[in-house]
């Protein structure tokens, strides 16, 4: 068995993210980054298939991001409130990093599981960037399933798609505490 690690648990037990709109600069730098996506990348990768890469969009790209999402939204025909949304992540953004699901053909490995290796990916950045005092939230939002917007910001090919952006910069809030889900009501025990 290995090694208890109380202080990991207690970190997983408590970990809040922190709402995107509310992170500031300073941001890490390219060397305090590396070591967070060397964490995420440690993700089960399906016999080294890695079905996943990232794409750093610093603060000068986020308002090219903010645009295509807004001429996205009107050809689309969203309404005002929803094109609002999925531009403020990108205006308001100051260091976002893209989870790019890249989906590679496998026999063994069906392509659902590249898509969860995917999303345990985000997460394991979100993790990361909250274990080292950074504030950090996981967005997703119509801009992320939006295959124009994934070619025009992102330049993704077809097999590729958004996964994630997770956000990470200084909090400037903590958030209150929200209610968790009732464990009881979720969990069922099967012992025979």
């Amino acid at each position: 068995m290995p090694k208890p690690n109380p202080d990991a648990l207690d970190f997983l037990l408590t970990r809040r993210s922190r709402p995107a709109k509310t992170l500031k600069g300073p941001v890490p730098t390219a060397d305090a980054l590396k070591p967070l996506l060397l964490a995420a990348a440690r993700t089960p990768d399906h016999g080294k298939l890695e079905p996943w890469r990232f794409i750093v969009v610093e603060k000068p790209a986020m308002a090219r991001l903010a645009g295509i999402a807004e001429t996205r939204g009107k050809a689309l025909g969203l309404d005002a409130d929803q094109i609002t949304k999925g531009r403020t992540q990108f205006d308001q953004g100051h260091l976002a990093i893209a989870v790019i699901e890249v989906q590679k053909p496998s026999e063994k490995i069906p392509a659902l599981e590249q898509t969860y290796s995917a999303g345990a990916v985000c997460l394991a950045l979100l993790n990361a960037a909250l274990a080292s005092g950074w504030g950090a939230n996981w967005l997703s939002g119509w801009p992320s399933h939006d295959r124009p917007f994934m070619q025009q910001a992102l330049g993704l090919e077809p097999h590729e798609r958004i996964a994630g952006f997770i956000h990470i910069g200084t909090e400037t809030t903590a958030p209150p505490e929200r209610p968790r889900p009732d464990l009881d009501s979720i969990t069922t025990w099967i012992s025979v």
